[in-house]
């Protein structure tokens, strides 16, 4: 009998990445709607439904495996990985939990593929390009070696395994020493089931599925997808489901393709069996699917007829189906002919219409799977460096120069793809909002990220946009790159006119954006580590301390929302020193989180550390947290926590410079740029730069409305010389530490305390030093200054 349509599984939001179907009577789904939802029924006549809801985070998820029950879960455990690069271990019950039982901290970047053994060793495999291998929820191997993205992963017992990577090997394992590399597809090799008695099967980018000996040789290729191959499953009876990005699951057997399984969506990202032979499919429009062979676990056939229907009414793009010439195209009639394999398409002209119908050979019958229109975008995935993105721009930078590469997912915010692609090739910040406008223009009819708040993807704070003068609009073209224009670079018209003045400039620029639920998640997950942990156990958070961070993160959820009203106290002195605390015990890895809640409570409680002495004791355990003695002293290159730190550090100390903020009282401005006159500025990156002058900024607008002491204006103006000195190619920080030096001269000469003439002079000399930048609100403010000394 041929497979068909059993239960539609709907509670996904977004795309199931991931399914699992262990058993006859539960089906794991990962979704990117940031949920794992357990399904279960008590029998094979009664619907499932969900019965566990996971969510540890809200980043995507994007895989999902099962342990089997034992005395500490007797209901089994959901094991899931996701975008927040952690493994996340549930213990499966009737409820909704963001509460892992365990959490396996270990990945630096996406989890996407898990799998686990009979005995229950996991292994996970990730976009930091290795796979690690777990027991009893403890690493115990750490396997390194290939180039790109690990794609798929499968646990051969508790000391095999094999890995299937974006760079297209596939390497065998044994314990954590790499014994053999599979060559031979000719692109990302993306899933891995074992066959039994022969060996394993992979499926690729490249479309193909090949089936192998351990021992490295082909025994046969499954030739048939029209597009990507993104997961494979193993029947009891021995042959092979896959499903790919042509909108299909395919059932392979004997080396042939027995029935093409056309879904109602572009992407099948998952396919898995149950052990009664049924298939299970997760897929682009956030259902999970099940289809059996068996007449009695099929649908009404009012359902079957809804879904044949449905994808009757799809529209396909004319890429999908290849070239047409509609004028050529046969009639109805051509369907009175049999196929001559499964899975064929036939186009036929049905009036105005061009249908596209697929040859059923289990039913001897012609289905219609859609109306071909004309194509709008590409139709299928794209790698890049080994992740799949919607779109892969080539983008021409420089005359002569090879294009540079920009991917670009219509789910992303264009600002992460446009900071990314500018910090991926060394480029200018100043760029940012012409990449984005390239982006948008080249994606115009894509529906883009629903969010339009932008989120650094490691620290979650806000990105700066500069104030709407400061940058010319660019000339409109039927296609802009963003360099170059449609073809090559274009000067500006023979007459623009003057440009508005800058300084005074008083707006202060701050970094308040922030997902706080991510950073609560991450925060208590490190706190729970540490917990588990008898060498660590001591760093936990003490229950006070739990309840204080709890306000913290309630106050901040109400303050950066944008529809509640605040209802809540401000935060106060208590909440300050608990960050002091828990910050200066918690190891450097696992501060970032509350580095960020201090940046948050710097932005939207000024007054938490007002009391005397409290922004000095603030802004000093601050420094130490982020190592910043050690970096300037040691002079060697920053670890990744170091890095993320002091980053975060520069954006909460630009956050203490606000309006209203008392720079004149105590010694806390003077203590932080006494800090920083010892600035290591090669070793900072872009970004740390930006935040280092926007402090520098921020305190030139307090600057203009409150007077300080002539010690702490002479620390800052030698600040000022030093960033510009050491500042050669970024634009944007040259920028705001001009106008930040334009805001002090400024100030002092409507004081009455202008610089002295050696002052002066040296202002001048650095500023006719500076490099040549294209980019006239540069060379406007630095006239403006001049005319100031």
């Amino acid at each position: 009998m041929p497979y068909k349509l059993s239960a539609t599984l709907s509670a996904h939001s977004s795309d199931v990445r991931a399914v699992a179907s262990p058993t006859e009577s539960i089906i794991l789904s990962a979704s990117r709607d940031s949920t794992a939802i357990s399904w279960k029924r008590p029998s094979p006549t009664v619907p499932f439904t969900p019965s566990s809801i996971l969510r540890a985070g809200s980043k995507f998820v994007n895989a999902v495996q099962y342990i089997f029950p034992s005395p500490e879960a007797p209901q089994g455990y959901a094991v899931v990985g996701g975008q927040d690069t952690v493994v996340n271990i549930f213990a499966l019950g009737p409820a909704q939990t963001e509460d892992p039982e365990y959490s396996l901290v270990g990945h630096t970047d996406n989890v996407c593929t898990l799998d686990i053994s009979q005995s229950g060793t996991i292994i996970s495999g990730s976009w930091d390009k290795t796979a690690k291998v777990w027991k009893q929820f403890q690493l115990v191997y750490d396997l390194k070696g290939h180039q790109q993205a690990v794609w798929g992963v499968l646990a051969i017992d508790d000391e095999q395994f094999l890995t299937a990577s974006a760079d297209k090997t596939i390497k065998y394992w044994v314990q954590h020493k790499m014994m053999r590399t599979f060559k031979g597809h000719k692109d990302a090799v993306r899933g891995l089931t074992l066959i039994p008695d022969i060996g394993f099967a992979s499926c690729s980018n490249d479309s193909e599925i090949r089936v192998w000996t351990m021992q490295g040789d082909v025994v046969y290729t499954l030739s048939g997808h029209t597009s990507f191959v993104y997961s494979l499953s193993v029947l009891p009876n021995g042959g092979i489901v896959s499903g790919g990005e042509d909108r299909s699951v395919r059932v392979w057997r004997d080396g042939e393709c027995v029935q093409m399984i056309v879904h109602p969506a572009i992407s099948v990202w998952a396919v898995s069996t149950m052990p009664n032979g049924d298939i299970v499919s997760g897929c682009s429009d956030g259902i999970v699917r099940v289809f059996s062979e068996s007449e009695d676990r099929w649908a009404s056939t009012v359902e079957l007829k809804a879904f044949e229907d449905h994808i009757a009414n799809q529209a396909l793009s004319s890429q999908q189906v290849g070239d047409l010439k509609k004028t050529d195209l046969p009639g109805p009639d051509a369907l009175l002919h049999p196929g001559k394999k499964p899975g064929e398409v036939k186009m036929i002209k049905n009036g105005d219409l061009v249908e596209a119908h697929q040859w059923d050979s289990a039913t001897s019958n012609w289905q219609k799977i859609g109306e071909v229109v004309d194509a709008v975008g590409s139709g299928r995935k794209q790698l890049f460096n080994g992740k799949e993105y919607d779109y892969v721009f080539d983008v021409d930078v420089q005359e002569g120069a090879p294009p540079l590469k920009l991917p670009f997912n219509v789910s992303e915010n264009p600002y992460v793809a446009a900071q990314r692609f500018l910090e991926q090739n060394d480029l200018s910040t100043n760029y940012i909002d012409e990449v984005v406008k390239f982006i948008e223009k080249n994606t115009s009819g894509v529906n883009l990220g629903a969010s339009n708040e932008y989120v650094d993807p490691y620290t979650g704070a806000s990105r700066y946009q500069a104030a709407a003068t400061s940058a010319a609009p660019a000339p409109s073209t039927a296609y802009m790159d963003p360099f170059t224009g449609a073809a090559r670079y274009s000067g500006p018209p023979a007459h623009t006119p003057p440009a508005p003045r800058i300084i005074p400039f008083a707006k202060f620029v701050s970094f308040k954006q922030a997902n706080v639920s991510a950073m609560q998640a991450k925060l208590y997950q490190f706190d729970e580590a540490l917990r588990n942990e008898i060498s660590t156990a001591t760093l936990a958070m003490y229950p006070e301390e739990l309840a204080i961070i709890e306000e913290a993160f309630t106050y901040l959820s109400q303050a950066t929302s944008t529809t509640s009203q605040r209802s809540l106290p401000p935060l106060g002195g208590s909440h300050a020193d608990a960050i002091i605390q828990i910050i200066e015990r918690w190891p450097a890895s696992q501060r970032f989180p509350m580095m960020d809640l201090s940046r948050l409570v710097a932005a939207y409680c000024a007054d938490a550390s007002a009391a005397p002495g409290g922004r000095e004791r603030f802004l000093a355990s601050l420094f130490k947290a982020s190592d910043w003695t050690e970096v300037r002293l040691h002079g060697k290159a920053m670890s990744k926590a170091q890095e993320t730190n002091i980053l975060l550090l520069f954006r909460t100390v630009a956050n203490c410079f606000q309006e209203g903020t008392p720079v004149d009282e105590g010694q806390w401005v003077a203590q932080v740029f006494e800090a920083l006159s010892h600035t290591p500025y090669a070793l900072l990156t872009k970004v740390q730069c930006v935040a280092l002058a926007t402090i520098l900024f921020n305190f030139s607008c307090a600057y203009l409305t409150t007077s300080v002491a002539r010690d702490v204006v002479n620390q800052h103006i030698g600040l000022v010389l030093q960033l510009l000195r050491s500042n050669t190619d970024d634009a944007e920080v040259t920028y705001r530490t001009l106008v930040a030096l334009g805001n002090m001269v400024y100030a002092g000469n409507t004081r009455g305390i202008s610089l002295d003439p050696a002052e002066s002079a040296e202002l001048q000399i650095v500023m006719s030093a500076l490099p040549t930048f294209p980019d006239d609100r540069i060379r406007n403010v630095v006239g403006e200054i001049k005319a100031l000394l």
